[in-house]
């Protein structure tokens, strides 16, 4: 399949999809987000791909949501059809990067902010640049982080940090993400794909039936209870987006000024 947003590259059994907006700084439109969904489907139905790695194009992972999107616009102030169909989009293409069955390793480089947060953990692993940090600043736009992410946050960081990391708002770099448990390895700038090329080549040395089977065992067992735990995920989301709180938050992000919100 050919992908506008996406660009994907094969070396045998390791396939590398980056993500390729870098006009706007790699954010994720409606678009991209469908196309991340369908590229993880498709590597379910090619046993020949053992190894994913995601990443963004010029040095930057992504810049998240991209508020300036027509048809994000349209999940944040559309008729509510155009909301509810839009707003899964972000869950879908998480969870089919988290059941994908490849192997999936995330390089980072630059920024990785908010969605692009949620899309890092639903892979298998991370590799973080030294000067690359994670944001996640949906709070700051009125909003609650969803996509499913936060159980997901939860089983590598624990509780107190995920709360630090959502409720604040704050970068966290790429050390004390290795600290926390957020990233498995940090490489110098300029060498996130090629240490998890490394990594992927080394799970390629691996039996392919025991690798994939040890996969989905301790995948479903992390996430036995996430499904109802967040079930309410998406609506929250969408409950949010009604706020006068969250039309504060956008309007100050898209004007660069502090927001000053009313608890409305």
């Amino acid at each position: 399949m050919k992908y506008r947003d996406l660009i994907i590259k094969s070396q045998g059994s390791l396939v590398t999809v980056i993500l390729n907006r870098t006009k706007v700084l790699n954010t994720l439109s409606v678009r991209m987000l469908r196309e991340l969904k369908e590229v993880a489907l498709s590597f379910n139905n090619d046993p020949g791909i053992r190894v994913v790695i995601l990443t963004g194009a010029s040095k930057m992972f992504t810049a998240g949501l991209d508020l300036k999107d027509p048809e994000v616009k349209k999940m944040l102030s559309g008729t509510m059809d155009e909301r509810r169909e839009r707003v899964i989009l972000g869950p879908l293409a998480c969870r089919a990067w988290e059941e994908t069955k490849p192997i999936t390793i995330a390089a980072i480089e630059g920024f990785c902010v908010g969605g692009g947060v949620s899309l890092v953990i639903s892979c298998d692993f991370r590799i973080m640049a030294q000067s690359a940090f994670m944001r996640i600043p949906e709070i700051e736009l009125g909003l609650n982080y969803s996509w499913g992410s936060i159980p997901r946050l939860l089983h590598l960081i624990g509780p107190a940090k995920t709360k630090e990391m959502i409720l604040l708002g704050q970068q966290v770099p790429a050390k004390k993400c290795l600290t926390w448990g957020l990233a498995e390895e940090v490489v110098a700038d300029g060498s996130a794909i090629e240490a998890a090329q490394a990594l992927g080549e080394k799970i390629l040395k691996k039996p392919l039936i025991p690798v994939s089977m040890t996969k989905q065992a301790i995948n479903n067992i992390t996430a036995a209870l996430d499904r109802a735990g967040i079930y309410m995920d998406a609506d929250q989301f969408l409950l949010t987006t009604y706020t006068k709180d969250h039309k504060e938050g956008v309007d100050a992000f898209l004007d660069k000024r502090s927001p000053r919100f009313k608890g409305k």
